[in-house]
């Protein structure tokens, strides 16, 4: 079997798949959206039965106007007096087109994009009920900035029941950060002790990515991420199958989609429950809720959380949260993944300051530390062009009869020493490192809407004018000719077919895709005609 043969039947497969993925997306069968839900006569749709609790994480459909805008650095936002609710934020230094408004908008109050961060305290049997996200809270401002000069802007939001109780909601956002403290304050000066829990929620309704790629399909949905389980995705039909709920230290739940994530945060020394939920309306919540403490009077208690709502930047959320990166999702490759993306973030940093170059560095690496496997692949296919024309006398001697023709070629392949399969083993090898590669390149934030040179100002978007396609398929027929043809003339038809049938895939994919592929098929001409010509020494 030929190399190009074998890697080209390997890629077509991943292309089919892919266009089986977006096939089932976009027309396979759909969950049912149910048409109601139970919830109790509080509205409160989960349920924490034993723990002494006595209200749950409530949920309403009400909607007000008493908004206050926040305005930092890197956000535009609003908050909702009304639960102190997160909502309509938009990150300011990325647009959904380049260079062009709208910008990216992740918390959204319209009904079709709904998604909120919620949060506030469940009170214990017994205690003075304090605020959850559907109590009315109080803000001394209607608007908020943070000004030049100034490292942090907090936002109190207070409330209290004039009989000693009191309870504040303070955010509190810092220039250049994506995350976002939360404290939630109990003051108690009544004569007596208060008992309750904290917890932060994210709603959502299931994601569309408006702005992706048919053949590219990434994850969103919910995570949830723990010590003993580590990296879970729990997507929207999970939720709808069956609730969630862990007990555990520290970890994080979050909605996350293609280059952007959400999470909510709880302190890493402390025990949660996380958990998901189905609402009605096809409305899902992920989040957790603390242990209970007991706030005695004359005392005051603080519950701390933080949330992280941006752009999935590995180094930024490393630095956040342990697995807080994985948000950047490479499945069962990450292992592989994660090197390939240092190794293109430090070219990117201390070479070129080019992602585009950046790509071809990383391409350049990849082929020389495979340098090795390639040369034993491409000394197997030249041995094989060797045997082509006696290969086709004996196809023309027992054309018909398929049986001896198979058994003539074996003998001819064991008297001349050569492995048909020696130039597929290699390449297997080196499989899993070029998909990961290519998921690399998918998921890094910060190839997108990013520039290469001349008419390339987008690594994320296809080639405007589809020269980077061309050029792949060029190269591509280039490859082919440097390799055995196949005896069959059949065979040999269809492999011709393969460069055109690829150009028309690649006309659509990212440019940065695209790059990567013409400088690996380049640097693999160059390769193939070395050790060819050079090591080899006999080909035609």
């Amino acid at each position: 079997m030929e190399n190009i043969r074998f890697v080209l039947i390997v890629v077509l497969s991943m292309i089919s798949l892919m266009l089986w993925e977006a096939w089932q997306a976009d027309y396979g069968p759909q969950p049912e959206v149910p048409a109601q839900v139970v919830i109790d006569a509080n509205g409160n749709p989960i349920s924490v039965a034993g723990d002494g609790a006595n209200g749950e994480l409530p949920f309403s459909d009400a909607v007000n106007d008493n908004i206050i805008t926040v305005t930092t650095d890197v956000y535009q936002l609003e908050i909702d007096l009304q639960g102190g609710t997160l909502r309509n934020l938009d990150l300011l230094d990325y647009t959904v087109d380049k260079g062009e408004e709208p910008k990216v908008r992740l918390f959204d109050s319209s009904p079709d994009k709904l998604f909120l961060g919620q949060s506030g305290v469940l009170t214990n049997n017994g205690s003075v009920k304090l605020p959850n996200h559907n109590v009315q809270l109080r803000s001394a401002r209607k608007s908020y900035a943070l000004q030049n000069g100034e490292n942090s802007l907090s936002i109190p939001l207070t409330w209290t029941d004039n009989q000693g109780l009191s309870y504040t909601k303070t955010y509190t956002f810092t220039r250049g950060s994506y995350a976002v403290q939360l404290a939630q304050k109990i003051d108690n000066r009544s004569a007596n002790a208060w008992a309750g829990r904290q917890y932060t929620q994210l709603l959502r309704v299931p994601h569309t990515d408006e702005k992706g790629n048919t053949f590219i399909r990434t994850y969103s949905g919910g995570i949830v991420y723990t010590e003993e389980d580590k990296y879970q995705k729990i997507d929207f039909e999970d939720m709808a199958d069956e609730d969630l709920k862990t007990v555990t230290v520290g970890g994080w739940s979050a909605m996350i989609q293609h280059y952007f994530a959400t999470a909510w945060i709880p302190p890493a020394a402390e025990k949660h429950t996380y958990f998901t939920k189905e609402l009605s309306k096809q409305r899902f919540v992920i989040g957790s809720y603390s242990e209970a403490i007991s706030v005695a009077p004359n005392t005051s208690a603080v519950f701390n959380s933080q949330l992280f709502t941006g752009p999935k930047i590995q180094p930024v959320m490393d630095e956040i949260a342990p697995g807080l990166e994985l948000t950047v999702d490479y499945s069962w490759l990450t292992v592989i993944a994660k090197p390939i993306y240092a190794l293109l973030n430090w070219i990117h940093d201390n070479v070129v300051n080019n992602w585009g170059f950046s790509i071809m560095g990383v391409t350049l690496c990849i082929k020389a530390i495979f340098f090795p496997l390639s040369a034993a692949s491409y000394k197997s296919m030249a041995n094989m062009r060797k045997l082509q024309p006696r290969l086709a006398q004996l196809k023309e001697s027992y054309g018909d009869d398929r049986q001896r023709f198979n058994e003539e070629m074996m003998s001819l392949y064991r008297k001349e020493k050569v492995n048909p399969m020696g130039g597929c083993l290699p390449i297997m090898v080196q499989i899993p490192v070029f998909i990961s590669l290519y998921w690399v390149l998918i998921e890094t934030v910060e190839l997108r809407q990013a520039p290469f040179l001349l008419w390339v100002q987008d690594l994320s978007a296809k080639d405007p004018y589809f020269v980077l396609p061309v050029i792949m398929g060029t190269t591509m027929f280039l490859q082919q000719r440097l390799n055995p043809a196949p005896v069959d003339p059949l065979q040999a038809k269809i492999m011709r077919m393969f460069p055109i049938v690829f150009t028309v895939f690649f006309l659509f994919f990212p440019a940065g895709l695209v790059l990567y592929w013409v400088t690996n098929n380049t640097l693999s001409i160059c390769q193939q005609w070395y050790i060819t010509n050079k090591i080899v020494g006999k080909a035609e």
